[in-house]
């Protein structure tokens, strides 16, 4: 392993790319530290601490804390992630879009085209809310986060925040065309792991007052890589399918007759279900906390993932929407026509109906197990704010959820490009083969 590492800097372009790479970042995680005009950044950062488990939360965290601090990246990279998926589903449903992402790099070039317009107007609608939401000192429980509303405020708020996104989607472009790895999963990480280093401190200081003791800590820390280790068996488990190509001759040459593998992810949807499992959540409960009706605020903490109801519709809901992205993301019905189209077919199954059946079969067998090792993973965090109750959202919230998941998969992704720089320079990858023996 520090073999490998130390072979990245012997390649000028990957070392080149990685250098860039962090360069780009570090700009990232400057301007988190860059205040939007016009917000008590202080006052707002404390309103956030008391709100860790709804949809502010979570919004700051995929920001890296640039929300709660009211900076010029609040809105981070997310309007631009949202537009991605509502594409993505559309292309599984509206003809339109399904022809545009099969029709090659053009069909791509143009989807790409309708994301970024998207993510504009999508940053220009939540930064209008976001600015008068604000402006309002009611929903703050009357303390002032803008001294002086007014139209200049809200003009100056819409583009500082629409323009930190529309820059940060650059940035990630940038990364990806010119540095390593995906650009704005990157970003993502970057964001969860800024947030590392406050939780050590706050643990460090738990440690040192007697709160935890040492047990405690190093149950801890066998946790973190129990929780690790299945988010990278989660990520990286799927089942293999052979499949065999008939062999055909044209004139003089022979296509065909070699033997491979579709490969079935155990979990298709990534960390998408919990996004949304975690949204349709929280949406309401957010809503309904802030409410003077006490039964709505009842309410609300029954929803909150932290309570045991809220863990039981958390669970659900993740189970669920496991089954319905896989089902968009993994469609049998195409594959089984494009094995059919190209000759290919499954040894034992017949072409057609039967192997998208088969392949429907394998599919849900390998949904369940997967949705619930990502539930497990999902509610670690709120399980140790229930039984360790000194512990802090913030240090709970690194021992798993959508945060770990994002890292374990953008790491291992970015390790995945590294290696293969290495390889095709014939150096040693991060991940040793088997000897034959």
């Amino acid at each position: 392993m520090i073999t490998a590492f130390k072979d990245t800097f012997k390649i000028p372009d990957l070392r080149r790319r990685i250098l860039f790479t962090v360069i780009l970042l570090s700009v990232y995680r400057l301007g988190c530290y860059v205040p939007t005009p016009g917000i008590d950044g202080k006052a707002l950062a404390q309103f956030f601490s008391r709100v860790p488990n709804t949809l502010f939360g979570i919004a700051d965290l995929f920001a890296g804390g640039a929300l709660s601090n009211a900076t010029i990246f609040a809105l981070g990279i997310m309007p631009y992630i949202s537009v991605s998926i509502i594409l993505e589903l559309l292309a599984s449903i509206v003809p339109y879009f399904e022809n545009m992402v099969r029709s090659g790099v053009e069909g791509r070039r143009k989807l790409t085209q309708i994301t970024r317009f998207g993510t504009v107007g999508l940053c220009i609608f939540q930064a209008t809310a976001i600015s008068f939401w604000l402006s309002n000192p009611a929903h703050f429980e009357n303390v002032v986060m803008v001294p002086n509303p007014g139209a200049l405020f809200y003009f100056s708020t819409i583009v500082t925040l629409t323009c930190g996104t529309v820059f940060l989607m650059w940035l990630g472009e940038q990364i990806t065309e010119k540095g390593i790895g995906n650009g704005i999963s990157l970003i993502i990480t970057a964001s969860i792991l800024s947030r590392m280093p406050v939780a050590v401190h706050y643990l460090s200081i738990l440690v040192s007052s007697g709160e935890i003791n040492v047990i405690m800590l190093l149950f801890l820390f066998v946790l973190l890589i129990v929780i690790v280790g299945s988010a990278i068996l989660l990520n990286e488990s799927e089942r293999r399918i052979a499949i065999q190509y008939a062999r055909r001759v044209v004139g003089r040459r022979v296509y065909g007759g070699q033997a491979t593998y579709l490969p079935i992810k155990l979990n298709q949807g990534g960390v998408i279900p919990l996004i949304f499992a975690v949204s349709i959540l929280t949406f309401p409960a957010t809503i309904m906390r802030f409410s003077e009706n006490q039964i709505l605020r009842r309410i609300a903490d029954l929803l909150s993932p932290s309570g045991g109801p809220g863990m039981l519709l958390y669970a659900g809901l993740t189970i669920f929407f496991c089954y319905f992205y896989a089902s968009i993301i993994f469609n049998p019905d195409n594959v089984a026509e494009d094995l059919k189209k190209y000759g290919g077919f499954i040894a034992g199954i017949r072409p057609g109906k039967a192997t998208a059946a088969y392949l429907e079969k394998i599919l849900n067998r390998l949904t369940l197990p997967g949705s619930l090792m990502l539930v497990f993973i999902a509610l670690v965090p709120y399980i140790l704010m229930r039984t360790v109750r000194r512990l802090p959202v913030l240090v709970a919230s690194e021992f798993g959820g959508i945060g770990l998941i994002i890292v374990v998969s953008v790491l291992i992704e970015t390790m995945r490009q590294i290696e293969a720089h290495l390889l095709v320079r014939h150096y040693q990858g991060f991940i040793k083969k088997a000897r034959p023996k």
